[in-house]
This record gives C-alpha cells, sequence and structure tokens, in this order.
C-alpha cells in the first residue's frame, strides 16, 4: 500500500493560509469593537444632550408662574431681597451664556421659598460644561446648591464626561431672545422665546477618524406666563 504524507512545503502554505485567516479575523473583530464603542459614545452623547435639552425646555417654560398674581415677588438671586427690577418678572438675568429663571410652582405667594423656583443655568466656557444652580430662600436667608454640573463635567473634577459643550468654539449663542413679533431682543419684559441650542462634541477621539463627533440640539420654549400682565 502506497502511503504519502504531506510535503512540508504544503504544510508551511497551510500554516500561511491558517495564519491569514486568523489576521482577517483578529482585525475584522478589532474593527467591530471600535465602532461598536464609538456607536456607544455617540449614544451615551445624544442622551445626555437630548435630556439635558427636555429639562431646561420644561423649566424654561416656567418662567415667571405666578399663580396668585402676587406683586413684588420676585428675588434678588444673590440675596433673596425683592429684586429691583419687578418688571423683568420670572427672568431676572438673561444673556447669551447665563439664564437665571423663577417661578411659584408651590403656589405659596412666595417665589423661591421651594425646591426648584429659582434656577440658574450658565455655560463655563473655561470648563466647557453647563452647570445648574438651586437657590432656596428663607425670608432674605439664601442657600444654594453652587454651578452643579448639568450637561458635561469640570474636567479637574476626575468625573467621567461624555459631551464637551462648544457653543463657544462654533460662536453659538446657548440662549438666545425673541420678542411677541420673533424679533430678537435684549429687553427682558419684552421676552416672548427662548431658544436654547447646545453645540457638543463627544469627549473621547473617534478612533476611527481621530476626530471627536461634533453635534447640535436646539429648542425653542415660549414664555406664555412671562407675557402676562402682572
Amino acid at each position: 500500500m502506497n502511503q504519502k504524507g504531506y510535503t512540508l512545503v504544503e504544510i508551511l502554505f497551510a500554516l500561511f493560509i491558517g495564519l491569514l485567516l486568523l489576521s482577517s479575523t483578529y482585525a475584522a473583530m478589532t474593527a467591530g469593537q471600535k465602532s461598536s464603542a464609538a456607536v456607544e459614545r455617540k449614544i451615551t452623547a445624544q442622551q445626555d444632550v437630548r435630556a439635558a435639552l427636555e429639562v431646561m425646555s420644561l423649566e424654561l417654560g416656567m418662567a415667571s408662574f405666578n399663580p396668585n398674581f402676587v406683586l413684588g415677588a420676585w428675588r434678588n438671586q444673590t440675596d433673596c431681597s425683592a429684586a429691583i427690577n419687578q418688571v423683568n418678572r420670572g427672568i431676572q438675568e438673561a444673556d447669551a451664556h447665563t439664564l437665571t429663571i423663577e417661578m411659584d410652582l408651590g403656589e405659596s405667594g412666595e417665589v423661591g421659598d421651594e425646591e426648584n423656583e429659582i434656577i440658574r443655568y450658565r455655560y463655563d466656557t473655561a470648563s466647557q460644561r453647563i452647570t445648574r444652580e438651586r437657590i432656596l430662600c428663607n425670608g432674605t436667608s439664601l442657600s444654594t446648591t453652587g454651578g452643579v454640573d448639568f450637561l458635561g463635567a469640570d474636567p479637574n473634577s476626575g468625573q467621567p464626561r461624555s459631551v464637551r459643550v462648544i457653543n463657544q468654539t462654533l460662536g453659538i449663542p446657548v440662549f438666545s431672545y425673541f420678542d411677541g413679533r420673533g424679533s430678537a431682543t435684549a429687553n427682558i419684559p419684552d421676552i416672548r422665546r427662548i431658544d436654547i441650542t447646545l453645540a457638543v462634541e463627544t469627549d473621547e477621539l473617534d478612533t476611527n477618524t481621530g476626530q471627536r463627533r461634533q453635534m447640535i440640539y436646539a429648542s425653542s420654549v415660549l414664555s406664555r406666563n412671562h407675557g402676562i400682565t402682572q
């Protein structure tokens, strides 16, 4: 019986083919993992931004809520005294990067005596994040949470952050204000609509492109309560 085995050349060729297949499989798995990680980062960033935008829109929509039509209800957010500009009602501070809103959620006739009745949003351009501060008043005694991370995180905190807020980099205001005719306004009593724009990028680089993924989300909020004569 004639038995013939494999030659050395055949064995080496088979090993070479096997190594090629293993290399291809490993490359495909690595690419898939990188793609999956990139998708996860993008989804996380999208969820964070959308949640932040929804909360901001809900709260801004309640600005100047004063169901008892109490005169002189609005507070100075620095010391809880009666606000000098009562005509500004529940929008006591408004510019491109900062917005302080007030509302009588508890319908007690006093603003700031319950949680979340005085809220201050601020875009921290240096840390590329947005902070949210809650101010609570007990008479003229003020307590505050300080500006806590709301979207993005302080890079010095050591906490992970999914996004960086890059409105300043792109030259886009976080808050824009419009009157009843739809014209831009800087006069707080005339505000009837507030546009929120959140421009963000993922904190980590995309392994496929070497760049951070950028996204822009926007919402318009009608300030119905703010337009009610009190």
